[in-house]
């Protein structure tokens, strides 16, 4: 059996930070009537805080006012069997202030989605926690190892 031993990394904060830099969608994790919900999202990081844009009306804007949420990217290469997580859980706010608003507006990517009115929601990470997986690659493209 051809085999290549492979291993799983913890990743330090700052390549987390990195990492979650590195890509442009990611999932917001919340509460949504008392039940967990999540969202596929695009994102940019802007001075260290995850920024989405989203619907001022939309119900990922009113769950996610002040509430602590957990926010996940990744990337993986299924044919090479490598990629990385990253998690980050913090506080998220929405964005009120007039200035910062036309900051994130030039800063932030636009959303994927047309709103009548955008809205901004800026998650300040207060946990981090990221790995890079390396499945043991084996004959015929099972991998031993998984998220």
């Amino acid at each position: 059996m051809d085999t290549e031993s492979r291993a799983l990394e913890q990743l330090p904060q700052d390549e987390c930070i990195r990492l979650m830099g590195s890509v442009s969608v990611g999932r917001i994790v919340y509460t949504r009537q008392a039940l967990p919900a999540v969202e596929m999202v695009n994102f940019a990081l802007v001075d260290g805080d995850i920024v989405i844009r989203t619907s001022a009306e939309g119900k990922l804007a009113a769950a996610t006012r002040g509430a602590v949420v957990a926010f996940e990217a990744d990337s993986v290469d299924l044919a090479e069997h490598t990629g990385w997580s990253v998690t980050i859980v913090g506080q998220a706010r929405a964005v009120n202030d007039v200035a910062e608003i036309r900051r994130l507006e030039r800063a932030a990517p636009p959303s994927w989605v047309t709103w009548e009115s955008d809205h901004f929601i800026c998650i300040s990470p207060a946990m981090v926690n990221g790995r890079r997986v390396v499945g043991q690659r084996l004959n015929g493209g099972t991998s031993a190892h998984r998220f």
